[in-house]
């Protein structure tokens, strides 16, 4: 878990970027360059209304700028990365270009932007029921515009809006996003990145003062599985930084086109569009001269290899990503779009914020749903290999060895978790026994236990043994037998300080590889001490409504330090149980896709 103490260390850079001028030198648009335009396109981007996009990669839009748009925030770490001066976030026509209107930004940056179409596979099944012409040929970018692609200190990123209006993918919505959901997206993006794991990042926030639109949501209370009321509220612009957008469903598309022969081409935009994800994505560490097949083969290992270090890193952190489809699998390895997900609080293996995700989305089940989406993204890449028989046993190969890589890097994490040198199965299995059966707070279990505590006092901490209703709904055993459940929680920890070490240096071995300091240590980066619970956001875009942003402010500010050690009034205020009166509240406790 290494990466987890490097990505916590902003790159610090000069700023070399003050004006929107400056970032116009660095402009370097690939995918539109390099990958093939929808024909049926209008050049200048006023593509607006639901259609059917038969073949090209992309489609010319005009983003729909909101109006009189107002700063909320912007990602200091990551200007700071990028060599953004933090000034340039307020300036008129860098608000201007993000927050939707391209119209008069400079040379050579480009006055339309573009939006993809993909496909949908919801846990290894094909989907087209959710196009609108029933044949997946409008399923795509709804609200997502992409402006600029750059290439900053030698990484190409690309920015897209978030809510920057309709597209020929929009379904019939509106293109909108409102300001709590991209307060939501802003603050986690750059939290998932503070907690090391690979997400998209947040560039900028901005929300119109005059612009509103409803939506279906909860009323004050309500504890509906589904939105019980329409709420009118402002929209926002939020931007998203990767260094692509490519998803496995846009793989999907072009291979099912392929597969059914829908167009002449399907076949030549398929291998355009991996070679493009390859020199994006993976031009560092595959070789550009190998033959497309083998580069289609290293393609396959190199992913499978990201997303499965992915999902383990999700439960390291306590995050569930709730509706993972193949559309929301971005092929590059990393997090990408923040709809109804949620940091696990009281341990729970089918914990699903996600009121349609059932299951097979849940916390623990992630690691097979990942499975499934790599499973259809080696499908996707079958007629490319349909002649290389030697790379078709490859790519087989791969492709059913996912599961056993994927079990090796939750192995890996759970060790971490654990400050264990290799992971150990009854230790866990107990572990996760008793986490369910008190039940405990995941994050709070995790940080307490990293302190390597004498006896389970400080373990308490993270007990929920206060909240009766919820303890009730939750069937908790140690609300029935507090005593016998504290003995084994002795036991267990007892049991766990022999496997690390601690007991026999406490009884004056003085060979013991790790010292108890050291152990605490290294189990303090890896369990973070601040996750983003949606009760800390609530309040934050509610006061960001009625036009206060400080509360948005702080928990950025907080949740970049996960692991940190910070002052007493924000562990008071953030470091903490869940209050008895959020359990199973709408909108807190669990989210309908419109979040």
């Amino acid at each position: 878990m290494s990466s987890t103490v490097t990505n916590q260390l902003s790159q610090e850079t000069s700023p070399t970027v003050a004006t929107l001028d400056d970032l116009a030198k660095l402009a370097n648009y690939s995918l539109m360059d390099i990958l093939n335009c929808d024909p049926d396109a209008k050049e200048n981007g006023a593509d607006h209304a639901p259609r059917q996009v038969f073949t090209g990669h992309y489609v010319p839009v005009n983003p729909t700028p909101i109006k009189d748009p107002e700063y909320v925030a912007h990602s200091k770490d990551f200007f700071r990365e990028l060599g953004f001066a933090d000034s340039m976030a307020q300036l008129d026509d860098f608000v201007r270009m993000f927050s939707g209107d391209i119209s008069h930004v400079p040379e050579p940056l480009r006055k339309v932007g573009w939006s993809c179409g993909y496909a949908l596979s919801i846990f290894g099944t094909e989907y087209v029921q959710q196009c609108p012409f029933q044949t997946g040929n409008g399923y795509g970018d709804g609200r997502a515009v992409s402006v600029l692609e750059a290439v900053i200190n030698g990484r190409r990123w690309e920015m897209q809006l978030k809510g920057g209006g309709r597209t020929p993918y929009c379904r019939g919505a509106d293109g909108r996003s409102v300001l709590r959901s991209s307060v939501r997206e802003f603050l986690a993006q750059e939290h998932m990145h503070a907690l090391g794991v690979p997400t998209s990042r947040s560039l900028s926030l901005y929300v119109s003062k005059t612009e509103k639109v409803k939506r279906p949501w909860y009323s004050e209370g309500s504890r509906s599985k589904d939105p019980d009321m329409l709420i009118s509220e402002a929209v926002a612009i939020s931007t998203r930084v990767a260094p692509s957008f490519i998803r496995v469903g846009q793989l999907e598309l072009f291979s099912r086109r392929t597969r059914n022969k829908k167009n002449p081409i399907a076949m030549e935009e398929l291998q355009k569009i991996v070679l493009h994800l390859i020199d994006r994505e993976y031009g560092d560490v595959i070789d550009k001269e190998l033959s497309t097949a083998e580069k289609v083969v290293a393609l396959a290992r190199e992913y499978r290899s990201r997303l499965t270090s992915l999902v383990a890193n999700w439960v390291r952190v306590g995050y569930c990503q709730g509706n993972f489809n193949s559309d929301n699998c971005a092929v590059g390895g990393f997090t990408l779009d923040y709809g109804p997900f949620g940091f696990c609080e009281v341990f729970n293996p089918h914990y699903q914020p996600w009121t349609g995700g059932g299951h097979h989305f849940s916390f623990l089940n992630q690691p097979v749903a990942a499975e499934h989406n790599f499973h259809m993204f080696c499908t996707a890449l079958l007629p490319l290999l349909a002649s290389h028989q030697g790379s078709l046993l490859q790519l087989d190969e791969i492709r059913s060895g996912f599961s056993e890589m994927m079990q090796a890097q939750m192995e890996k994490m759970w060790a971490a978790k654990l400050g264990l040198g290799t992971f150990h199965a009854e230790l866990y299995s107990e572990l996760e026994t008793l986490m369910v059966q008190t039940p405990v707070d995941y994050t709070i279990f995790f940080r307490e236990l990293s302190g390597v505590p004498d006896d389970i006092g400080p373990l308490k901490k993270s007990f929920y043994m206060d909240l009766k209703s919820a303890m009730a709904s939750m069937h908790s055993t140690y609300a029935a037998d507090p005593e016998a459940m504290d003995k084994r929680w002795s036991e267990w920890l007892t049991k766990w300080k022999s496997l690390i070490g601690i007991a026999s240096m406490d009884a004056g071995n003085a060979t013991a590889p790790r010292s108890r300091e050291e152990i605490s240590r290294q189990m303090n980066l890896v369990n973070p001490k601040y996750s983003l619970r949606e009760w800390f956001v609530m309040p934050a875009y509610k006061q960001a409504a009625a036009g206060n942003y400080s509360l948005v402010r702080e928990l950025q500010e907080v949740m970049t330090k996960p692991y940190a050690e910070q002052s007493k009034e924000m562990e008071e205020k953030y470091y903490r149980l869940k209050p008895s009166e959020f359990f199973e509240v709408a909108g807190v406790s669990h989210l309908s896709c419109s979040s």
